[in-house]
């Protein structure tokens, strides 16, 4: 029996209940119903449960989804999803200091980063932080200074923490043989399309267009399947972040952000304006500050004159500072650097953020990933290292990380050769025509549309 993950309307209630009582919508009442009538929890890491539910259960959740999406919450004035409202929120909104594009060199090394950090999470993704450790433990590799490797794990520890299956038998150390497909890395193609096609000035429809025709609706997850489902049924943007989308404040949209960053350098602003229009195709609130964050840090590493703790402080100028996400940030970055060692970083992100937080939702990761990148000073293999061992959504983190810990590294060759070797300058994607594509011819036209009015 096919389970299409992450669209079942009877796994959908059961993470809007969660997201309701996040940004303090009251769902008691409603849940309560859903219980009453034998309706499930959300999958804990999975994205369909097992089995089917009957179809009264199946009409009962899309009727609660409608009604807890009416439901107000009181994070509302708070955490504005629109961008007048946003930079209204904002005291210090960036200005602009227009900056030279980096050189393609620079590009190559944010690229390379991206697809190294991803590769570096993919073996251990869905996998519990005990998990994450346990694994690298085994074979002698933590703190994780190399790729995973199941050469030497015990067959009993490897029962109780499997490999990502999908991931396994392309990213760990002895199968590597350039970077395979990845939705990280698909996200980015697209955006590098959609310049090409509609320069800086594109508008959400733009994306949306450009979704439908490029993107393989099986390569979506999350938000994005929600939002990918939404346009076929109709309904437009920014809409399709909102219709019975429990995700849209997942990581989907952070992981789309690096173009934008990379082709505003020294303007963090437009960089976080253009992150917006593509974000609230699928996100609201938290999910969008996460993109804008993201792309407002890359626009000034882009620079090559600031640190990464100047980067840091650029993304949080475009994050409403009463926001959730802003104060989880806040809160890393303090932790990082009071503490010597990260692994206790981790542990008390872990126990602040993960009781009501899902694996992939926006605000942990984005706060794992600015603690990652302060800690390590922005050092290219301190950074993916430490965002990877921190769990959660392990591929992501570790590939965010290492786009803006190439960026600051300025060139491939000062990313160390035991990471780049085995990627072979060779890309596995869905996207256009970009599969099988080098990451020097990446960097290259990544280049253009930067310095493209």
């Amino acid at each position: 029996m096919l389970r299409l993950t992450w669209v079942q309307p009877e796994d959908l209630l059961g993470h809007e209940l969660h997201q309701a009582r996040l940004d303090g919508r009251e769902p008691t009442a409603i849940e309560a119903r859903w219980r009453s009538a034998g309706g499930p929890d959300a999958p804990e890491r999975a994205g369909a449960s097992p089995h089917r539910a009957s179809r009264y259960l199946r009409l009962l959740a899309e009727d609660l989804l409608d009604e807890l999406a009416d439901l107000p919450g009181r994070w509302t004035e708070d955490e504005p999803t629109d961008l007048p409202g946003i930079r209204a929120a904002c005291p210090d909104w960036p200005t602009v200091r227009l900056s030279a594009p980096p050189a393609p060199a620079a590009l190559e090394a944010a690229w390379l980063g991206r697809a190294i950090g991803c590769l570096l999470g993919k073996p251990v993704e869905k996998l519990p932080l005990d998990g994450v450790r346990a694994l690298a433990r085994a074979t002698g590799n933590w703190p994780l200074t190399a790729y995973y490797t199941a050469k030497g794990v015990p067959r009993d520890l490897l029962r109780r923490y499997p490999w990502n299956r999908r991931s396994a038998p392309t990213s760990l150390a002895e199968n590597i043989d350039g970077m395979p497909q990845d939705d990280d890395l698909d996200y980015p193609l697209l955006n590098l399309l959609l310049l090409q096609r509609h320069g800086k000035s594109f508008t959400t429809t733009d994306v949306a267009r450009l979704w439908l025709e490029e993107l393989p609706p099986g390569r979506t997850f999350t938000a994005e399947r929600i939002a990918y489902r939404n346009l076929l049924s109709g309904i437009e943007p920014p809409h399709t972040a909102r219709h019975r989308n429990p995700f849209r404040e997942w990581i989907g949209a952070l992981i789309r952000a690096d173009v934008h960053g990379w082709t505003n350098p020294g303007d963090p602003a437009a960089a976080a304006e253009q992150a917006h229009r593509d974000a609230v195709l699928t996100h609201t609130a938290n999910g969008v500050y996460a993109a804008m964050f993201t792309a407002a840090v890359i626009a000034t590493a882009a620079t090559g004159t600031h640190d990464i703790h100047a980067c840091l402080h650029a993304g949080r100028t475009v994050i409403p500072p009463r926001s959730r996400l802003a104060k989880a940030i806040d809160h890393a970055v303090h932790l990082a650097g009071s503490k010597g060692h990260f692994d206790e970083v981790v542990d008390e992100l872990h126990a602040t953020y993960a009781p009501a937080h899902h694996w992939v939702h926006a605000l942990p990761n984005t706060a794992l990933i600015a603690a990652a990148l302060t800690h390590a000073d922005g050092d290219f293999t301190g950074s993916i290292c430490r965002a990877v061992s921190g769990g959660w959504d392990t591929d992501s983190n570790g590939a965010t990380a290492g786009s803006i810990a190439g960026l600051l590294a300025g060139a491939p060759t000062a990313l160390p050769d035991h990471w780049r070797a085995p990627l072979k300058n060779r890309l596995a994607t869905t996207i256009a025509d970009f599969d099988g594509t080098g990451f020097d011819s990446l960097a290259h036209l990544t280049h253009l549309e930067a310095t493209r009015s």
